[in-house]
C-alpha cells in the first residue's frame, strides 16, 4: 500500500494573499530560495532599467578594441553582430521561460541536473559575479586615483564601502531607480567620449581599416572575434536570476525578450559599445599596449572631471548587478549545503570582503585563466538548457518542468552526463592548447556542440525530457490556482505559492515550502520511498 494512503491527508491551511512575514522578508531577500510569485513582479520599464545596468561597462568597450587589434575592425564587427544575435536569440527564450516559471538559475538547474548535480550552478554564477565586481571596481578605483591622486588600496576600499550598500534593498525597490537614472548619463557620456575624442584626434576612417595584429588565430577572423565572446555566457544564467521578476502576458514577454534581455539589448552592449571602444582606443594616441587601464586613463586624461564621472557612472551601474548575483548565488549555495541562512546584509559585507582582498592581491592573472575554464562551465550549462527547453516543446511535455526537491531525483543522467561529457571536451582542449592555437577557437564551441548534442540524444533515448518521482498527494492539484493560493509550509509556519509547495511523507504529509524541502533529509528519504511504492 504506498505511503500515506491509510490515513487521511492533513488539511492544506491555505491563504489568497501574501503572507506579510514572507514579503517582509522578500524586502531583502528577493525570494532567492523560492518561486518568485506574481505579486512580486516588476514593470517592464523597471525591469529593463535593472538589467541594462549591464550594457554600461567599459569591459564592452575594451573587450571591443582588443578584438579588432587581434583580427582587425571588420571582422570584428561581424563577430559582435554574430554574438549579438546569438545572446539575443537564446535570452529572448530563457526570459519567458524564466518568467513563466519564477525560477532562479540555481532552481531550474534542479529541472535539468537533480537537487544534487545542480549545486555548481550558483557557485558558477557567484564566482563569476565576484571577479567582475572585481574588474569593474578596480576600474573605478584607477580612475579615482588618476583624478585625485593618493594609495590605490584606500581607492579600493572607498569602492567596496559604497558599492555593498547599493544591493541591501529588494531588486523591486531600489536598483531599477538608481540605474534608471544613471542610464541616461551614461548614454551622454559616451557619446561625450565618442565626440571628445574625434574633436581632439580627428574623425578620419584610419580606426575602420585596421588589420589582423601579430597574433595569429585559428579560423577566420569574424570566427575567433564570435567565439571570444562566448566566454561571457554567464550571462545566459543571469537572465534567469532576473526574467523571474517579468509579469506574464504576451506583451510583457514580448518586450522581455526583444528589448530587455534579446536582441535590442546585446546589439547596444555589444555592438555599440564596441564600435565606439575601438573609435576611442584607436584614436586616442597610446604610450602602452590598450588595456582596461590604458582605455580608462585614456579617457580621464583627456577628458578629465567630465571622464571621471563617465567611469564611475558606468561602473557603478554594473557592479549593482555584480554585487546583487554574487549575494544571491552565495546565498542560494550555502542553502545547499546547511541550514544556515545568512541576512542580505551579512552576504553584502562577506562578497565585499571578498572583492576587497581580491583586489589587494596580484591574482588576476590566475582568475583570468581560471575564467575560461569557467566559460567552458556556462557554455555547456545554456547548451544543456536550450536543447531541454526546445526538445520538451517538441516533445509537448509542457513548459513547467518539474523541478520541486521531492519530485525529482538527486542527479538526472542525462543532464549530468551531457554537462560532463562538454565540460570535459571543453576543459581538454583549454589544457593542452593555447588561446591562438586552433583549442583557443574552438573549444567553447565544440563544448556546446557536444553537450548539446548529449542532452538531445539521452532525451531522445528515454522519450521524455526529464525524471521524476512519480508521488502522490500534490498540493499544486489541491488548491483552486497555484500561482494564487499560498500554502502554509509545517516547518516555517510561513506561506508561500502553492506552485513550490510539496507533502512531506516525513511528517504527516503536512505541507513543506520548497526551502525546507532541499536540505530536509528526512524528507528526502520518505519522499523516494513513496516513489518507489508506487
Amino acid at each position: 500500500m504506498p505511503h500515506g494512503t491509510e490515513n487521511p491527508l492533513p488539511p492544506l491551511v491555505v491563504s489568497g494573499s501574501d503572507d506579510p512575514r514572507v514579503v517582509a522578508a522578500a524586502a531583502t531577500e528577493d525570494y532567492t530560495l523560492h518561486v518568485t510569485p506574481l505579486s512580486w513582479r516588476m514593470s517592464r520599464l523597471s525591469l529593463a532599467s535593472v538589467w541594462w545596468g549591464l550594457a554600461s561597462a567599459m569591459f564592452w568597450l575594451i573587450l571591443g578594441a582588443l578584438v579588432a587589434l587581434t583580427v582587425g575592425t571588420v571582422d570584428a564587427i561581424i563577430g559582435m553582430v554574430l554574438a549579438a544575435l546569438a545572446y539575443g536569440a537564446i535570452n529572448a527564450l530563457f526570459s519567458r521561460q524564466a518568467a513563466r516559471t519564477g525560477l532562479t538559475s540555481n532552481l531550474f538547474s534542479r529541472a535539468l541536473f537533480g537537487t544534487h548535480g545542480s549545486v555548481i550552478a550558483p557557485v558558477l554564477v557567484a564566482v563569476t559575479a565576484i571577479y567582475f565586481a572585481c574588474f569593474e571596481g578596480s576600474v573605478i578605483a584607477i580612475a579615482l586615483k588618476a583624478y585625485f591622486g593618493g594609495p590605490i588600496e584606500l581607492w579600493y576600499a572607498v569602492v567596496v564601502a559604497y558599492s555593498v550598500p547599493l544591493i541591501f534593498g529588494a531588486l523591486r525597490r531600489f536598483l531599477d531607480k538608481f540605474n534608471g537614472i544613471l542610464f541616461p548619463v551614461y548614454i551622454a557620456g559616451l557619446v561625450a567620449a565618442v565626440v571628445w575624442t574625434g574633436t581632439a584626434h580627428g574623425f578620419g576612417g584610419g580606426w575602420l581599416s585596421q588589420g589582423p595584429g601579430a597574433l595569429a588565430v585559428s579560423g577566420p577572423g569574424w570566427w575567433w572575434a564570435f567565439t571570444t565572446y562566448m566566454a561571457d555566457f554567464v550571462l545566459m544564467m543571469a537572465t534567469w536570476d532576473f526574467a523571474r521578476f517579468g509579469r506574464l502576458g504576451g506583451r510583457e514577454q514580448r518586450f522581455h525578450a526583444v528589448v530587455t534581455f534579446g536582441p535590442v539589448f546585446y546589439f547596444f552592449t555589444i555592438v555599440v559599445n564596441g564600435v565606439a571602444g575601438i573609435f576611442i582606443a584607436l584614436t586616442i594616441p597610446a604610450d602602452e599596449p590598450l588595456s582596461e587601464t590604458s582605455g580608462v586613463l585614456g579617457i580621464v586624461a583627456l577628458m578629465g572631471l567630465t571622464g571621471l564621472i563617465f567611469v564611475w557612472v558606468s561602473q557603478t551601474r554594473i557592479n549593482t548587478t555584480n554585487f546583487y548575483l554574487a549575494v544571491t548565488n552565495l546565498e542560494s549555495f550555502l542553502s545547499r549545503l546547511s541550514p544556515l541562512r545568512l541576512s542580505r546584509v551579512a552576504w553584502g559585507l562577506v562578497a565585499g570582503a571578498i572583492v576587497f582582498l581580491i583586489m589587494l592581491s596580484d591574482v588576476f592573472a590566475f582568475v583570468l585563466v581560471a575564467l575560461r575554464y569557467q566559460a567552458v562551465l556556462t557554455v555547456t550549462w545554456t547548451a544543456c538548457a536550450l536543447a531541454f527547453i526546445v526538445l520538451g516543446r517538441l516533445l509537448d511535455e509542457g513548459e513547467n518542468p518539474e523541478w520541486r526537491p521531492g519530485r525529482v531525483p538527486r542527479f538526472d543522467p542525462v543532464g549530468v552526463s551531457a554537462w560532463a561529457l562538454g565540460t570535459l571536451t571543453g576543459f581538454g582542449l583549454l589544457a593542452f592548447g593555447d588561446a591562438a592555437a586552433w583549442t583557443g577557437t574552438w573549444a567553447l564551441p565544440l563544448s556546446f556542440l557536444v553537450t548539446a548534442a548529449a542532452q538531445i540524444a539521452g532525451m531522445l533515448a528515454r522519450r521524455r525530457t526529464q525524471v521524476v518521482l512519480d508521488r502522490p498527494h500534490d498540493p499544486r492539484t489541491e488548491v483552486p490556482d497555484p500561482w494564487a493560493c499560498h500554502v502554509r509550509c509545517h516547518v516555517c509556519q510561513l506561506s508561500y505559492i502553492a506552485i513550490e509547495m510539496d507533502r512531506d511523507p516525513s511528517a504527516g504529509h503536512d505541507a513543506i515550502c520548497a526551502e525546507h524541502a532541499q536540505n530536509n533529509a528526512a524528507f528526502a528519504r520518505a519522499a523516494r520511498a513513496e516513489a518507489a511504492d508506487r
